[in-house]
């Protein structure tokens, strides 16, 4: 049995609360369409949202890691730049120490090919020496001129791999022009100058083109982890904004009808009154 009363009035508390709950609702989907997020904050959900800035801490490192591995790159790169063409004199320099082994060449000519060998050899020192990426190089070992071993992080962890370097201004100039064709024959011999840097420069090669191959191999597996971590981090976290743009006008309609009914409930009271005038 209904209760009419001028003192309490029943179906208005009624409106009143469903009114309510409907625009709690309206609220929390209207953040979820302005931010894009399911869980913004904590106060959606404690145990998402702690979880979520675990996961952006993860990405944050990653993100980190793999700027500091393009550094790290460079300096590989310049140094296997520089590398390639000290190779591409030696051969340069072979050449010349054939000439210079021939015993026939008057004295004229073995300066001619003197002065091109010692010419082949400043552009050798020259790469070593301009081998350099922000400040740091790998052909050299002395560490107050940027050389020295490089160890670099790879992953959010902080994991570091260490680039060894190579005493390049050292062990990979050739010396000094031979004076007479029995030098220049025992420079090319097995075990001679030519031959011992030469070995040098292409285990550095080897070794330097090894290293760019795991930076690389490491960078990109490291974006292949964001994009999965971004994935996971949105299946968390992220709102479905095509269903929650179509739960935002069916609670603007359940609104509209809640603030309807609160009015109809509201008059009940008056229409009571209007009976004891009649």
């Amino acid at each position: 049995m209904s209760l009419n009363s001028v003192n309490t009035n029943v179906g208005a508390m009624v409106a009143l609360q469903s009114l309510n709950r409907t625009n709690e609702a309206l609220n929390a989907t209207q953040k979820r369409v302005s931010t894009g997020f399911r869980v913004s904050d904590a106060k959606d959900d404690g145990a998402a949202f702690a979880v979520a800035q675990s996961v952006r801490a993860d990405v944050a490192g990653l993100t980190a890691a793999n700027e500091q591995l393009g550094g790290t790159k460079g300096i590989l790169d310049t140094a296997l730049s520089g590398l390639t063409k000290v190779s591409d004199t030696m051969t340069k320099v072979r050449e010349t120490l054939v000439r210079l082994a021939d015993d026939t060449l008057n004295t004229d000519q073995r300066a001619q090919y003197e002065a091109q060998y010692e010419a082949l050899r400043t552009q050798i020192q020259n790469f070593i020496q301009d081998a350099t990426y922000n400040g740091r190089t790998l052909l050299d070992t002395n560490t107050s001129n940027g050389g020295g071993d490089i160890t670099t992080t790879r992953n959010e962890s902080g994991t570091t791999y260490t680039l060894t370097a190579a005493d390049g201004a050292g062990t990979m100039v050739i010396a000094a022009a031979p004076t007479d064709a029995a030098t220049a024959q025992a420079a090319l011999g097995a075990g001679g100058d030519w031959a011992s840097v030469n070995t040098l420069i292409a285990d550095a090669l080897n070794r330097f083109g090894s290293d760019s191959r795991y930076v690389d191999a490491q960078i990109g597996y490291n974006r292949d982890k964001l994009d999965a971590l971004d994935g996971g981090l949105g299946s968390l976290i992220d709102a479905d904004l095509a269903k929650e743009s179509a739960r935002l006008q069916a609670l603007q309609i359940r609104q509209q009808l809640g603030t309807q009914s609160l009015s109809i409930a509201n008059q009940a009271p008056q229409s009571l009154l209007s009976l004891f005038k009649g």
